[in-house]
C-alpha cells in the first residue's frame, strides 16, 4: 500500500483545429474587439466544441434555443395546477428554501415570481432552516409551524427530493407539498403532488444540470405561461438571481444552464449601474465586494461566499431574502452590510477550524488512511464544508468533518448526534459512498462531489470502519488515487494581458464542466514576492493571508516587458520555490486595482516532470536553430505541402501577425514554438496589413488618454501598443507627441497614467513644437510600415540565418539611424 500523492500536471495535446472551425469562430466573435482567435479555437477544439452548428448557440444566447419548461412533462403541468387551483381558492401558500446561495436565490425567485400570483404576505410565506440547529431539507417542527399558521401547500426549492420521512409527516398534517430540487433522487417516487427535478432526464439532456434555482425559475416561467395575464413585471427580472445561484452552486454549464447564467450575468450587471440598478441590496453587494457584475467570478469570488456566509455565521439566513429582494435602499444597506462582517469573520473561522484539523491530522497515520473522519465539538459547523473541502485537496482522499449539536460528557452518545459536511476527492462519487451507509445515518443528502450528513455520536466508529472498507475495494492498494493538474494553454508572460483575457473571455461563463483556462507557463520566476492579510470593513486585519508577486520569464527579458502581478491565495510567501518553476495560473482582472492579473493555482520547481502520459518532446522544447520554417506569407503560392515528410498542414504552427523588428519576430517565434512544444515545424503565414492612418491613430490615443483621465485609470505599456497595433518606438513618439498637447504622461515600470497638465507654465508648448512630435509621430508610423514591407519581403534563408545569429541587415541600419 502507497502513501505517495502523485501529482500530474497534463499538458494541452498539439491538437490544432481544421480550418473550417476557425471561420465558424470567427463568424461568431467580434473581430474589433478579439483580432485573434488561435488561443480561444485550440481550448475550445480541445474541451470538445466540435460541433459547428452548435457553437454559435453556445457562445452567443441570442444563438440559443432555450428548452420550455413543458419539458418537465406531467411533473410540471401537475405543479401549474396545484399552483392555479390555490390562487382560486385563495389558499396560504409557504416557499421552503434553503440556507446556502442557491437555495437563498431559488427562495428569492419564488417569491417575487410567485408574488406576481399571490399576495404578500397575507397569502405567500417562506422558511428557510437554521443551517447551525436544523441542517438542510424539511423537518417536522417547521412544517408544524406552517400548518398551525394556516398554510395548506408548501413549494420546496433547491431541497425536498429524499425527505420522505417529512413528507410523510406533511400528508398528516394536510399539507401538499410540490418539490422543486436538483439533488439526487431517492429510489421511489415521494408522496407528494409533484416532483419537478431535472435528475430524472438523462445526462445530456440541455436541463440535467439545473440548480435548485434555475428549477425555481422554470416552475415559475411555467405559471407566467399558464397565466399570462396576472403578472405585472417581466419575467426577465429574476434573471440576475438565478444567475448567483447557478454559479455559486458550482453546477455544470452546459445547455440551457449555459444559457441561464449567459442572460442572467448581462441582467447582473445592470446592478452596478444607478441608471439601471433594481436591487438595491444585490448593488450593494458589488459595491462592498468590488467587482461589477459582468463576469462569473464576481459571484463565485464576491456575491456568492457572501451569501453563504450569513447561514455559515449567523445560522439563520432569512434575511437574504430581503436584502435580494427589497427596494428599500436603507435597509438593503444595513444587510448588506451584516452580509460582509459575516464574510469577514467566516474567513478567519475557517482559518481557524483549518490549523486544527491540520494539527489533529499530523498525529494520525494516513499511510492505512483512504478516508478522513474527524470531530471535534469545538469545531464551527458553519465551515466545515469549506474546511473539508480544503483539506480534500491538500490531503487527496475524501473528506467528512463533523461537529456535535451538544457537548456534555454526562450524555449518553446515542442521545448526540455528529453533523457536518463531506467533500470529495480523487473522483469518488460521495453521495453514493455516504449513502452505503444509510442505515448508520440520522439523514443525509447531496451530489457526487459534496454531501451533508448527521448521525448519532455512537454510530461514528461504525461508520468510519464502514467507509474505510468501502472506499478499499473501490481503490485496492491505494489510499488515495492521483491528483491531476490539467493546464488548456501554454503561454509566456509577455502574452498575459487584456488582449489575452479579452479572447479568453468568450468562452465564459465559466464553471463546473467548463472551467476557466488554465494557463502554463513554463521556465518562470517570482519576484516582489510579500504576504498580505485580508481586512474587514473598519480596517482591522484578518487571520485569511494571501501573497503577491510579479511573475517573470525568459520572454519578458527579451521583450523588455516587465514582470506580471498576480496573487496566491491561501499561501504564504516562503511556499514559492526559489529559482526557475513551471506555473499553472488563471488570467483574471482585478476591478479592484483596475488591473490584469494572474491567479497562481500550482507551481512546481522547473526540473520536476511535467507530465508522465506526455512524450519527452513535451517537456524538453528545441532551440528555434532545430525548427524548420515554411514560408507561407504570399497567399498567391502554394503552401509547401508536396513534401510527404512534413505534416499534416492544418497541424502546423502558424505565425499571423507581421513583426517589425528582428527581436519581435525571434520572441514571436518562441512563443509559438512553446505553445506547440512537439511541433518541427513553424510557417511563417503572416501578410503586409493595410497602411495605417495616422490621423485615425492620433485620434485614437487621444480618446484613450482622455478617457483614462476622466476615470482615473491605468493601461499597460504593451496592451496599449497592442490596441493601436502600433511598435514599440511608434507608441513612444505618440506619448511624447501627447505631453506636447496638454497630457501629463506618467510611466511606472510598464504602467501608463495620463493626466491633464497644467497650461499655465513658464515655457508654453508652442504650436510649432505640437507640429514636430506629432509629425515625429506620423513618421514613426510609416517607418514601421516599411519594417513590415521589409518583413513580407526578406528571403526565408535571411530569415532563418537571423534566428541563428547571422549578420545585420539593412533594416536594423535604418532603425538606429532613425532613433538617433
Amino acid at each position: 500500500m502507497t502513501n505517495s500523492l502523485v501529482t500530474l500536471w497534463q499538458l494541452p495535446l498539439d491538437d490544432l483545429p481544421p480550418p473550417e472551425f476557425y471561420e465558424a469562430l470567427r463568424r461568431c466573435v467580434d473581430r474589433e474587439q478579439i483580432p485573434t482567435i488561435d488561443r480561444l479555437a485550440q481550448i475550445l477544439w480541445q474541451r470538445g466544441w466540435r460541433d459547428l452548428e452548435q457553437l454559435p448557440g453556445q457562445l452567443n444566447p441570442d444563438d440559443y434555443s432555450p428548452t420550455p419548461p413543458s419539458a418537465f412533462g406531467i411533473e410540471m403541468d401537475r405543479a401549474i395546477a396545484r399552483l392555479c387551483l390555490a390562487r382560486d381558492r385563495g389558499e396560504y401558500v409557504a416557499i421552503w428554501g434553503d440556507f446556502d446561495a442557491d437555495g437563498i436565490t431559488a427562495t428569492s425567485v419564488l417569491w417575487d415570481g410567485l408574488g406576481q400570483f399571490f399576495p404578500r404576505p397575507d397569502r405567500l410565506c417562506y422558511t428557510i432552516p437554521d443551517r447551525l440547529t436544523d441542517s438542510h431539507g424539511l423537518n417536522r417542527h417547521g412544517l408544524e409551524r406552517l400548518s398551525a399558521a394556516g398554510v395548506s401547500l408548501v413549494v420546496t426549492c433547491d431541497t425536498g427530493s429524499t425527505n420522505l420521512a417529512e413528507i410523510a409527516a406533511a400528508t398528516d398534517l394536510g399539507l401538499d407539498i410540490i418539490v422543486t430540487d436538483h439533488h439526487t433522487l431517492p429510489d421511489d417516487r415521494p408522496n407528494v403532488v409533484a416532483i419537478v427535478n431535472p435528475r430524472y432526464f438523462d445526462r445530456d439532456h440541455p436541463l440535467y444540470h439545473l440548480s435548485g434555482v434555475a428549477v425555481a425559475y422554470k416552475l415559475v416561467e411555467a405559471l407566467y405561461t399558464a397565466l399570462p395575464e396576472i403578472p405585472a413585471e417581466p419575467l426577465d427580472r429574476l434573471l440576475d438571481l438565478v444567475a448567483i445561484g447557478l454559479i455559486a452552486d458550482l453546477v455544470e454549464l452546459r445547455g440551457d444552464c449555459r444559457y441561464l447564467a449567459q442572460i442572467g450575468i448581462a441582467q447582473l450587471q445592470q446592478q452596478n449601474d444607478p441608471q439601471t440598478a433594481t436591487r438595491p441590496g444585490v448593488a450593494k453587494l458589488l459595491d462592498l465586494c468590488k467587482r461589477s457584475g459582468d463576469r462569473p467570478t464576481d459571484i463565485s469570488f464576491g456575491l456568492g461566499p457572501r451569501i453563504n456566509a450569513v447561514s455559515r455565521i449567523y445560522g439563520d439566513a432569512s434575511f437574504c431574502v430581503e436584502l435580494l429582494t427589497s427596494r428599500d435602499r436603507q435597509r438593503c444597506n444595513e444587510l448588506a452590510l451584516q452580509t460582509e462582517n459575516a464574510n469577514t469573520r467566516r474567513k478567519a473561522l475557517q482559518r481557524n477550524v483549518l490549523e486544527r484539523v491540520k494539527a489533529r491530522l499530523a498525529s494520525i497515520d494516513l499511510s492505512t488512511t483512504r478516508a478522513i473522519i474527524l470531530e471535534d465539538p469545538g469545531w464551527a459547523g458553519g465551515v466545515l464544508g469549506l474546511t473539508a473541502g480544503q483539506i480534500a485537496q491538500e490531503y487527496g482522499r475524501p473528506t467528512i468533518l463533523l461537529s456535535r449539536d451538544r457537548d456534555d460528557p454526562d450524555l449518553d452518545p446515542a442521545t448526540v448526534f455528529a453533523r457536518g459536511s463531506a467533500r470529495s476527492a480523487g473522483g469518488i462519487d460521495l453521495y453514493q459512498l455516504v449513502k452505503s451507509q444509510a442505515s448508520l445515518l440520522d439523514r443525509f443528502g447531496g451530489h457526487p462531489f459534496a454531501a451533508g450528513l448527521s448521525l448519532p455520536l455512537a454510530n461514528l466508529p461504525l461508520f468510519q470502519a464502514a467507509i474505510e472498507r468501502q472506499l478499499a475495494l473501490q481503490l485496492g492498494d491505494r489510499v488515495r488515487l492521483p491528483e491531476i493538474i490539467e493546464a488548456d494553454l501554454m503561454v509566456t508572460v509577455p502574452e498575459l494581458g487584456r488582449e489575452l483575457f479579452r479572447e479568453l473571455k468568450v468562452i465564459e461563463p465559466c464553471g463546473m464542466g467548463n472551467p476557466a483556462p488554465r494557463l502554463l507557463i513554463r521556465r518562470c520566476w517570482f519576484e516582489n514576492v510579500k504576504n498580505k492579510n485580508i481586512k474587514d470593513l473598519s480596517g482591522k486585519a484578518v487571520r485569511y493571508i494571501k501573497t503577491h508577486f510579479e511573475i517573470w520569464d525568459e520572454y519578458s527579458d527579451e521583450t523588455n516587458v516587465s514582470g506580471f502581478p498576480g496573487v496566491w491565495w491561501g499561501h504564504y510567501q516562503d511556499e514559492l520555490p526559489n529559482g526557475k518553476c513551471d506555473a499553472i495560473v488563471e488570467l483574471d482582472f482585478n476591478p479592484h486595482s483596475q488591473n490584469y492579473e494572474v491567479r497562481l493555482l500550482a507551481v512546481r520547481p522547473w526540473q520536476d516532470a511535467i507530465a508522465p502520459s506526455q512524450s519527452a518532446a513535451a517537456t524538453t522544447t528545441p532551440t528555434l536553430n532545430a525548427i524548420k520554417l515554411l514560408d507561407w506569407r504570399d497567399p498567391s503560392q502554394p503552401w509547401e505541402t508536396n513534401d510527404s515528410r512534413l505534416p499534416n498542414p492544418n497541424a502546423i504552427p502558424q505565425l499571423t501577425h507581421c513583426p517589425t523588428r528582428w527581436d519581435e519576430l525571434r520572441a514571436r517565434l518562441r512563443r509559438l514554438q512553446l505553445r506547440h512544444p512537439n511541433a518541427t515545424h513553424l510557417a511563417l503565414a503572416y501578410t503586409l496589413p493595410d497602411a495605417p492612418n495616422p490621423d485615425r491613430l492620433w485620434r485614437d490615443l487621444v480618446g484613450i488618454a482622455k478617457y483614462l483621465c476622466n476615470h482615473n485609470q491605468s493601461i499597460d505599456h504593451v496592451h496599449l501598443r497592442y490596441r493601436l497595433d502600433l511598435s514599440g518606438f511608434a507608441l513612444d513618439q505618440g506619448l511624447q507627441a501627447l505631453e506636447m498637447h496638454g497630457f501629463s504622461v506618467i510611466r511606472r515600470d510598464n504602467d501608463l497614467r495620463f493626466a491633464f497638465a497644467d497650461r499655465q507654465t513658464e515655457n508654453p508648448v508652442t504650436v510649432s513644437e505640437q507640429a514636430q512630435a506629432l509629425e515625429q509621430f506620423h513618421t514613426a508610423i510609416a517607418e514601421q510600415q516599411f519594417h513590415r514591407q521589409y518583413f513580407t519581403s526578406v528571403s526565408l534563408a535571411d530569415i532563418q540565418a537571423s534566428l541563428q545569429g547571422g549578420t545585420r541587415n539593412v533594416l536594423d541600419e535604418r532603425t538606429r539611424t532613425l532613433q538617433n
